[in-house]
């Protein structure tokens, strides 16, 4: 797969700060002057659902003091209650003490202005509202009291989250996540593979012959059954990877597909609207669908093009034609139509995008695509950065702040001018792109972090050596690839963090949506039926080409076609896992 970029030196805005969440973001406020609030808020608390064992709760929180950047509402109850589950702020309890932080995105409250967040809880006995609350240490004034009499035919299970009819604000939220059993059997058959092999990870549609399955492998309906039983009485995520455009990767050859460049109307008939056919069957509508729409289609159409040392005729060809702006809306118009399935598009990775000239355009692209073939922006959940790729979650050791000697480490050669150094701060940057551009404000993101782990006895300890920026930068940086332009199963790569929900400010999950073992693509050139091509990219004496800096590719050796099973390359990840196993 392909990832590159074209270095600039032009200035680009966009800085998010870290704020650990454990529910999606609301909508962001206009912006206002920090300060403590005067005497003056009111709180709106407001049950929604009750029934015998719980009940859900709105609360609007108004400001009618001096303008805040951010928010804390606090209150107590009377009896047991328990806040279960929460959305739209940070919402934690101690004892009968209930604390509900603002999130990044809508901390800020001018005078008059409102924000709302919800949650869900338990309770046995009386569910009496809470008598008092604060607004950042201000007794508010008034409360208002929700109906006295709970429903008269309490339902029988509780209602999902948000209430029925609407989507999760992020769907996993307070669910397990589908374990696929082919992946789950090959890295148990490894040594030390078991320690991983209960994970979850991604199902790739990456051909049309991937949704019916074959003899020896399931198709999309059989996952979806598979699906139900790992169910149980609660909610469950399953995650699929839509991959097969026209004309697929165009800067790339190993995960080149079976569609030609000119082939939409296929694309459309004969692997979306199957699909989608599938995913609207009533018997998955319990089901939270997380489709990972296109990766590595539409960046290409930025940094790969005509005008950039990068550009490739393939990829010329698609930009003149629109099939890959074409298919990604049809996509996210079939898909976004169905009610439990969430759509994340692919936004590329920091070491392909973070520089200035790829960022904004990147990102105003990724609109067009969105409102392409009927689409609109609300069909769009989420994005996901580093998919199948290598990129540091954090950097630790170094910052893009940094100086050494009055030397920016943007300047160094593995920075190179970029604007991110990890994928954390690439993603929530790019979120907040984003949002200006018209996405909804509860806008989620993903990353992969299958394989970005870098532990092991060269993972560094400390800050590299202060001799100059390149030192300083190269000995402290865990990402230990020779050029970021390298994606092709990487040498010393490593597990990275296991997948969990909601990890950090505007972050959906963490997950591994490549699954940890399938190749990135053949060593060699490999005879095979599937479209896929060799890419020197894969080779490891290849000494590289314009994508990586005339840098060695860092591959491993011996590797089979991309998606077929890398038992080498799967021992090395465990080997150096971090956290590790």
């Amino acid at each position: 797969m392909n990832r590159t970029r074209r270095t600039s030196r032009t200035a680009l805005l966009a800085a998010l700060g870290l704020v650990t969440a454990t529910g999606a973001t609301a909508t962001v406020l206009g912006a206002a002057t920090a300060g403590a609030a005067a005497p003056g808020c009111k709180v709106d608390y407001r049950i929604t659902n009750q029934w015998n064992t719980g009940f859900g709760a709105d609360v609007t929180v108004t400001n009618t003091g001096d303008p805040v950047a951010s928010w804390t509402v606090e209150w107590a109850y009377a009896g047991n209650q328990q806040v279960t589950q929460g959305w739209n702020a940070t919402i934690t309890q101690s004892g009968t003490a209930v604390t509900a932080k603002s999130l990044s995105y809508n901390g800020t409250l001018t005078t008059g202005g409102s924000a709302s967040f919800g949650f869900n809880g338990s309770h046995s006995g009386t569910n009496a509202v809470p008598a008092t609350f604060k607004l950042n240490g201000v007794t508010c004034n008034t409360t208002t009291t929700p109906p006295t009499d709970p429903p008269t035919t309490p339902p029988t299970t509780p209602p999902t989250t948000p209430p029925a009819g609407s989507k999760a604000d992020n769907p996993y939220a307070g669910a397990k996540v589908y374990v696929n059993p082919e992946w789950s059997a090959k890295a148990a058959a490894e040594p030390g593979g078991t320690k991983v092999a209960n994970q979850p990870t991604g199902v790739w549609l990456d051909r049309i012959a991937a949704i019916n399955g074959s003899a020896t492998s399931m198709g999309l309906r059989a996952h979806l059954d598979e699906a139900l039983k790992q169910k149980g009485s609660g909610e469950l995520v399953v995650q699929l990877v839509v991959y097969n455009l026209p004309g697929r990767d165009c800067a790339a050859l190993a995960s080149n597909g079976e569609l030609g460049p000119t082939e939409i109307g296929r694309y459309k008939t004969e692997y979306i609207d199957p699909i989608a056919a599938i995913l609207a069957d009533p018997k998955y509508a319990g089901l939270r669908i997380v489709t990972t729409v296109e990766i590595d289609s539409l960046p290409n159409l930025v940094t790969n093009v005509s005008g950039r040392p990068t550009a490739t005729a393939n990829c010329d060809v698609m930009k003149a034609n629109g099939n890959y702006v074409t298919g990604v809306g049809y996509a996210l118009r079939k898909l976004g139509s169905i009610a439990n399935v969430y759509n994340y598009v692919d936004a590329g990775h920091h070491g392909w995008l973070g520089w200035d000239d790829n960022f904004g355009a990147s990102a105003e692209l990724f609109k067009q695509a969105a409102t392409a073939e009927g689409s609109t922006v609300a069909n769009v959940h989420g994005f996901i950065v580093n998919t199948a790729n290598y990129s540091a979650l954090k950097e630790d050791h170094f910052g893009i702040g940094d100086s050494v000697n009055g030397v920016s480490v943007r300047q160094s050669k593995w920075v190179d001018w970029n604007r991110y150094t990890d994928e954390l701060s690439y993603a929530q940057a790019m979120r907040a792109k984003l949002v200006s551009l018209g996405f909804d404000a509860n806008l989620g993101m993903l990353i992969d972090t299958s394989r970005n782990g870098w532990g092991g006895a060269a993972r560094p300890t400390a800050p590299g050596a202060t001799m100059n920026v390149d030192t300083y930068v190269n000995g402290g940086r865990y990402d230990r690839r020779i050029h970021l332009g390298n994606w092709c199963n990487q040498a010393g790569a490593g597990l990275g963090e296991r997948p969990q929900a909601a990890p950090a400010a505007g972050i959906d999950a963490y997950v591994w949506m490549k699954p940890p073992g399938e190749s990135d693509g053949a060593s060699k050139e490999i005879p095979n039926d599937e479209g896929k091509g060799f890419d020197r990219m894969c080779d490891p004496t290849y000494t590289g080409n314009a994508r990586n800096g005339n840098s060695m590719s860092g591959a491993l050796p011996d590797a089979p076609v991309s998606g077929h099973w890398f038992s080498a390359q799967f021992q090395e990840l465990l080997k150096n896992a971090h956290p590790a196993l």
